[in-house]
């Protein structure tokens, strides 16, 4: 749930005199921006230290002074895949929840507060960890880390907002109901992940969001929602014993407390053709196709990035954008990711194309698939996806915003804070057989997953 910046009648009906009366936040706001785009085009250095404090949270940062501007990421390693089935949407609506009101303020005032000083607080939750985000002024720093810590610790889930969050979120899900992307997307992950979590929706359906109760979500904060299940992320502008300072007066009292074992299902992992048709009347067929990937540790993962990049994900030099795209004019855009989490991952090729087109496009990304798993990339291949991953690496920390990002990831996937100076090795050590080899191992040109929403009628499928 982001606050910022919101509309109302007197904004409306005199924007200059909101100006006037609200001079700190427009002024802010003209400076975070300039930031903003100062800091997206000058690449720094980057150095982080790491700290795990008495009460089990763990502390990174990483300064940079050029600029007075401070970002924190908060993570909380617990989200969607903690949840129950029945009651899916849970870490959701307690995110969105955290900044509707505290013990010391309502929702309003939080809103107003962030306002006034120009920053932006925010809160959201994944499939397996849910992030509170600070953006602030080095000058508003304390006043920022005191709304950040309040949301924090202090959030009482109004039975009123949580009413509200439902409805709202029961609203967009029956928005995203009339994209065929969206429902495509959902139909496949649901059928590639089977009864685990990862198979659902982040937001859960509308028949689980009117199971959850108050006390579910009290439960969810108070069981996650500890130190010693936490990563706390600095970027910018603030020293370490400024930081530390900090810690002490908002977040010193945080206490560490057992956690909730939580036994999740196991991916389903059969290897069976899956087909799945869901008739709209379309002009377009969207197609999703794909299979079980790996999970973010897998030490397969930087030959399947680099193998992924050859095959759909190195976008207009891809196979499959060459064939699919330039050599058949099939589709403007198709495109393959592996989607690697903590638990489990998975592939997926995406494309959208005439329902009349529907078949030889399947047909044209099953021969891209087969020709990867039966032959080696060329030498210009691999160098360019090489090229490539490594070089625009760094544009992973080329913010304060991505930094803090950034080492809360690492942190979280205990990757270790070398892993910026690990990475491009880790890249260049792909080999043409790694490429082959993961390509036949987590690549199926048999039994994938495939669905399409389409004109059934028109497309006339033959899968």
């Amino acid at each position: 749930m982001k606050r910022g910046k919101q509309n109302n009648n007197m904004r409306e009906m005199n924007p200059h005199a909101f100006i006037s009366l609200r001079y700190p936040l427009f002024f802010s706001v003209l400076i975070l921006y300039a930031i903003f785009c100062f800091l997206s085009t000058n690449v720094f250095a980057f150095e982080a230290k790491r700290t795990v404090l008495p009460n089990g949270l763990t502390v990174l940062q990483s300064e940079n002074h050029n600029l007075p501007i401070v970002m924190i990421t908060l993570m909380v390693k617990a989200g969607q895949s903690h949840e129950p089935k029945e009651k899916a949407g849970i870490a959701n609506l307690a995110a969105a929840l955290l900044t509707e009101g505290t013990k010391t303020r309502a929702s309003k005032e939080i809103s107003e507060e962030i306002d006034f000083i120009g920053a932006s607080l925010n809160a959201s939750a994944g499939n397996d960890s849910t992030s509170i985000t600070l953006s602030v002024l080095k000058k508003d720093v304390d006043k920022g880390f005191e709304l950040f810590s309040d949301i924090l610790l202090n959030p009482v889930f109004p039975q009123t907002e949580i009413e509200r969050g439902k409805d709202l979120v029961k609203g967009l899900l029956r928005q995203r109901e009339e994209d065929p992307a969206f429902v495509a997307g959902r139909a496949f992950r649901s059928a590639v992940f089977g009864e685990h979590p990862y198979g659902r929706v982040v937001e859960g359906s509308p028949e689980t969001i009117d199971q959850i109760k108050r006390d579910d979500i009290l439960k969810f904060y108070s069981d996650f929602f500890i130190p010693n299940n936490s990563i706390l992320s600095v970027s910018g502008d603030l020293s370490g014993e400024e930081l530390n300072l900090l810690i002490t007066k908002y977040i010193g009292g945080w206490e560490q407390s057992g956690m909730s074992e939580i036994t999740l299902s196991k991916p389903d992992e059969k290897k069976t053709r899956k087909v799945i048709k869901i008739d709209r009347d379309l002009t377009q067929a969207n197609i999703v196709l794909g299979n079980p990937g790996i999970n973010r540790n897998n030490p397969d993962f930087y030959a399947v990035s680099v193998m992924n990049y050859i095959l759909g994900g190195g976008g207009f030099s891809s196979r499959l954008m060459q064939s699919v795209r330039e050599e058949k004019g099939l589709a403007y855009d198709v495109h393959s990711f592996f989607a690697a989490q903590k638990d489990a991952g998975h592939f997926e090729i995406g494309v959208q194309t005439k329902n009349e087109s529907a078949n030889v496009t399947i047909e044209d990304i099953i021969r891209q698939i087969n020709r990867m798993r039966n032959e080696e990339v060329s030498d210009e291949e691999l160098s360019e996806a090489k090229s490539y991953l490594t070089g625009s690496f760094p544009r992973k920390l080329d913010t304060s915003r991505k930094i803090a990002d950034f080492l809360a990831s690492v942190e979280f996937y205990d990757l270790g804070l070398d892993y910026v100076e690990k990475y491009p090795a880790y890249i260049n050590a792909v080999t043409k057989n790694d490429v082959l080899r993961v390509a036949k191992k987590y690549l199926d040109a048999d039994n994938f997953t495939l669905v399409v929403v389409a004109d059934q009628e028109k497309a006339k499928l033959k899968y």
